[in-house]
């Protein structure tokens, strides 16, 4: 079977590094035209490099999720260079600071909401109305977490955000199944980014916290996402949508 991939337009977020790096990187390998976006446009602009160096086709174009005017730019890039958009991946996301729910600040919350949540929906709402104005459907996977389907202790703000991309992610999936536009999302657990190791390099005792709660007994690489996301925005997942697929090594099966 193939993954029905080649000449598609896809546009991922966050894509500088990590899953939306190397989600970028299959979706060219496959033969789509990636628009490539981030707000760390250094970053960004590597994943471009890469994809070009690899024989792929790719644009960059930076943006702030969690600001709607770039958001719009954004999938503007995607229809004023290649003159469509077919698939979204919207990975975008900060992991924000670790307290209990009586110790998080206000200001920690609404980072989280508005990056890892409003990020997200300002996307889907620009997407969709691209998808619509098109007439021929269109695929959207966005990033949860396993902290979107289960709590997670110290975290308290990120796991709301993240079972809000859950909510919406269904949510628009029932609204527009019968336009042929499907959305999913994608629950990764431990997985190897900039981001985890971040974490790891403040408290390295979490590495083995995580191994604990992953069956598998190992971290997950960023490209064992990205072959996840590149299937559900293919044709072989056709009757796929509303689904929140974890990518966790076993981790919410315990």
């Amino acid at each position: 079977m193939t993954e029905s991939i080649k000449g598609k337009i896809a546009l991922v977020t966050g894509a500088a590094s990590g899953i939306g790096a190397a989600a970028a990187e299959i979706f060219a390998q496959k033969g789509a035209k990636v628009v490539v976006s981030d707000i760390n446009a250094e970053g960004g602009q590597a994943t471009v490099e890469r994809i070009i160096a690899a024989g792929g086709e790719a644009v960059f174009q930076r943006c702030n999720v969690a600001v709607e005017a770039d958001v719009i730019a954004l999938v503007k890039k995607a229809v004023d260079t290649y003159g469509r958009l077919d698939i979204a991946f919207n990975n975008a996301g900060v992991e924000g600071e670790a307290a209990t729910t009586p110790n998080c600040s206000i200001e920690n919350f609404d980072l989280n909401i508005d990056v890892n949540l409003k990020g997200v929906f300002m996307c889907m709402k620009y997407q969709i109305n691209q998808f619509l104005a098109q007439g021929d459907g269109g695929a959207i996977v966005n990033t949860a977490s396993v902290a979107g389907l289960v709590a997670a202790k110290g975290v308290p703000a990120y796991v709301a955000a993240k079972h809000g991309v859950v909510g919406l992610t269904k949510t628009a999936a029932i609204e527009f199944a019968k336009k042929r536009i499907r959305v999913n999302a994608v629950c990764p657990g431990g997985i190897r980014t900039e981001m985890l190791q971040r974490a790891l390099d403040e408290k390295p005792w979490v590495e083995k916290q995580l191994l604990k709660l992953q069956p598998i007994g190992r971290l997950g690489d960023p490209a064992e996402v990205g072959k996840v996301v590149v299937f559900l925005c293919s044709d072989n997942a056709s009757f796929v949508t509303g689904h929140a697929m974890p990518v966790d090594g076993g981790c919410v099966a315990i």
